[in-house]
């Protein structure tokens, strides 16, 4: 879960930290919250997939001294892939029991398209032993070439899907990457995606990253009001023209904040190169 996306971020990015400085070096209460404070914040397993796989209650147990409160997770079955099989000796009590004692929360996973296709009745028992209220479709990925056409076919077999969870008292979430805000001659594949998901069964997840080709978040919260769920935080400097710390690029996160209310956003994950989680934290603490 950039162009620089999940395809390739972490070839990139790899885990370049001193975990225990790193920990050592940011108050316990990092992520305090004040009455009027945005947050809790959380993060996204993905960029530190490697270190979760070494060492999953330790890694966690870093992350939360952070100052993080939640975690989302890949699902480790549909993610089986990119290594997330050694976590499926686990059952979903067993995990969230790691999680907890860590002093996290896990309230959202990504799921493949895959796996919700042919494995629903599985997923939604573990999201339940997990404590997940939010199953999150990472992705069709679709070929490069897919049409409008094709991008509105799979948006109804969410809708589907997503009627399996809603009677199961979870939310079916859609995660963006940069492929939805290609055009198809002059429509936008994320607008016509936004036409076809039923706004009740299927709240959108926004990656804040396509910063880097030109669009704001804050515009599509306010686009589309109460649509979406929740969001991967990043950020983008066009003179180094890469990602960058939060609060470090372009992105107007006051503006952004305020906007996510409108859209409805519930929870914020950080996405980032790892070596930007200690000055993207201390930005947000102060919000």
């Amino acid at each position: 879960m950039m162009k620089t996306t999940r395809r390739n971020f972490i070839k990139k990015s790899g885990l370049a930290i001193g975990t225990a400085t790193l920990a050592s070096q940011l108050p316990s209460n990092l992520f305090g919250l004040a009455k009027n404070a945005v947050g809790p914040f959380g993060f996204q397993v993905w960029t530190i997939k490697e270190k979760l796989f070494e060492d999953f209650g330790g890694t966690l147990k870093m992350m939360a001294g952070l100052g993080y409160k939640e975690v989302e997770m890949c699902s480790p079955l549909g993610y089986s892939d990119s290594g997330f099989d050694v976590l499926n000796n686990m059952s979903g009590t067993e995990m969230r029991k790691i999680i907890e004692d860590a002093g996290l929360k896990c309230r959202s996973s990504h799921y493949t398209m895959g796996e919700l296709r042919e494995s629903m009745d599985n997923r939604i028992e573990w999201s339940k032993q997990m404590g997940i209220s939010q199953i999150v479709c990472s992705s069709f990925w679709l070929p490069e070439d897919a049409s409008i056409g094709d991008y509105r076919k799979a948006a109804q077999e969410l809708n589907v899907l997503a009627e399996k969870t809603k009677a199961a008292g979870i939310q079916m979430g859609f995660h963006n990457h940069h492929m939805e805000f290609e055009k198809r001659g002059n429509e936008l594949i994320y607008d016509a995606l936004m036409e076809e998901l039923d706004p009740e069964l299927v709240k959108m997840q926004f990656q804040v990253a396509v910063i880097s080709i030109g669009y704001k978040a804050a515009d599509y919260f306010r686009k589309y009001p109460g649509r979406f769920i929740s969001a991967h935080l990043a950020d983008w400097s066009p003179e180094k023209d890469k990602n960058v710390s939060i609060g470090e690029g372009i992105v107007d996160w006051k503006d952004f904040f305020e906007a996510a209310k409108i859209g409805g956003v519930k929870n914020f994950f950080v996405e980032m190169d790892p070596d930007t989680f200690k000055p993207s934290a201390k930005y947000l603490a102060k919000l």
